[in-house]
């Protein structure tokens, strides 16, 4: 018989960010979450739509703008004690061993130099690791990194382990591995944790793994629907209900995502020019790939169905078809992916004529006609990249300034609009 007692509560939970102008942007609104014992729970949403924020205001490392979280019915002040985290970018250090990544939360918790090598022996072997110890994270593969996460995660025996898009840098192979091994700690009643609290894009992950999906609209975030998932364990990806299940939550997410909606943008009061367009994470290459898929297919495809067929995760593919979209190159109209005219003639240009359609789209977007501004009026002709990643901090403070500066460096790389050296660390018109 499940515990399923009640561990967390998210109440009435609203946050937001003031940015330097003084005007107020909501990531978070009306947001009422229950976490109980023995459950996987999943946070499933577009990009931007907070889910990463909503899990830190779980763990204690934000603090909600207005509402409250209780742990055990009490209010949390500071980080929650009854909870690890398992980030997405491995987070290691890298002057360390393995072993040394592990032992250091638990130095921190002062316990006995005999009892930190227990504990984090057992730790890594639980994550397979065992005679790894004394490797450095620049000697290991993605999915060994991870682990390492994984095992120092767990290592302090957490009450709720929260992962943030856990296996989202590691191979398919690899995730697909890890996903199951998390599942058997967690299924093992005599130990922590109990819980699992997860963030993910893909949604065959979060239908494999979790008891409840919580599916996030945008624009604020906030909570559309919660699913029990009806599928008993073990499961199996390949499975008519399975498929039907993911399928079931790709309608509920493209008939908000999908249909002729533009790239979501931060409306704050501020004067049009600056308001700059958010660049969806998709590369030059992913983006002409789509275009040669949808004339392969007469330029028309279901944007599911594709997804499967180019096997893409289909956070991803979304990712994809709105970038393509922001460029007029495809529509989006409930969940098919059209090709444009532009986009046809995109296709049927040579090399160069492509470069020249690509610069004129990026003309046409204001976060680069602000960079164009920004870099006529630079001495010397050449624009320093943290310049540019304030300016980005400043008009979309939901987005990671790194990922979207190399966003913006490599779409205007092949549009031969302006160039970025690493080596210097300016953008110039050469």
């Amino acid at each position: 018989m499940k515990n399923t007692s009640l561990l967390c509560e998210l109440k009435d939970i609203n946050h937001g960010f003031v940015l330097p102008n003084g005007n107020q942007v909501t990531v978070l609104k009306d947001v009422n979450l229950s976490i109980f014992r023995e459950e996987i729970v999943a946070l499933l949403g577009p990009s931007g739509c907070g889910k990463s924020t909503l899990l830190r205001i779980l763990t204690g490392l934000i603090r909600p703008t207005t509402g409250q979280v209780l742990y055990h019915g009490m209010l949390l002040k500071g980080v929650n004690p009854g909870v690890s985290v398992v980030f997405q970018n491995f987070v290691l250090y890298p002057w360390m061993t393995v072993l040394e990544n592990v032992e250091i939360v638990l130095k921190a918790k002062g316990l006995p130099h005999d009892e930190i090598k227990r504990l984090a022996d057992k730790s890594l072997h639980d994550v397979g690791l065992t005679g790894y110890e004394e490797a450095y994270p620049r000697e290991l593969s993605g999915g060994m990194k991870q682990r390492v996460g994984i095992a120092r995660a767990l290592v302090v025996e957490p009450e709720i382990l929260c992962m943030d898009e856990p296996f989202s840098q590691v191979d398919a192979l690899t995730a697909e591995t890890l996903r199951t091994e998390v599942l058997d700690i967690w299924s093992c009643a005599e130990k922590n944790p109990t819980t699992v609290f997860m963030v993910s894009h893909d949604i065959k992950e979060v239908v494999y793994m979790a008891d409840r999906i919580v599916i996030m609209g945008s624009n604020p975030g906030g909570v559309r629907s919660i699913l029990q998932n009806p599928l008993s364990r073990p499961r199996d990806y390949r499975s008519t209900d399975f498929l039907n299940f993911v399928d079931h939550i790709h309608h509920i997410i493209t008939s908000a995502i999908i249909p002729d909606e533009e790239i979501p943008v931060i409306h704050v009061t501020v004067p049009m020019e600056v308001v700059l367009e958010p660049l969806p994470d998709a590369s030059v290459n992913e983006i002409i790939g789509l275009l040669e898929v949808l004339d392969a297919h007469q330029g028309e495809k279901d944007i599911f169905h594709l997804a499967i067929e180019i096997h893409k995760e289909f956070g991803h593919l979304i990712n994809i078809a709105k970038a393509a979209e922001l460029l007029d190159f495809v529509d989006t109209p409930k969940q098919k992916i059209l090709l444009t005219e532009l986009g046809k003639r995109f296709i049927d240009s040579d090399t160069k004529n492509r470069k020249h359609l690509w610069k004129e789209q990026l003309y046409k977007l204001t976060i680069y006609k602000r960079i164009m501004d920004m870099l006529k009026n630079a001495p010397k002709g050449r624009l320093e990249r943290n310049h540019v990643e304030e300016e980005l901090v400043l008009h979309l403070p939901q987005e990671d300034p790194l990922k979207m500066f190399n966003i913006l460096t490599s779409w205007a790389r092949y549009g031969e609009l302006f160039a970025y050296s690493e080596d210097t660390g300016y953008i110039t018109f050469e």
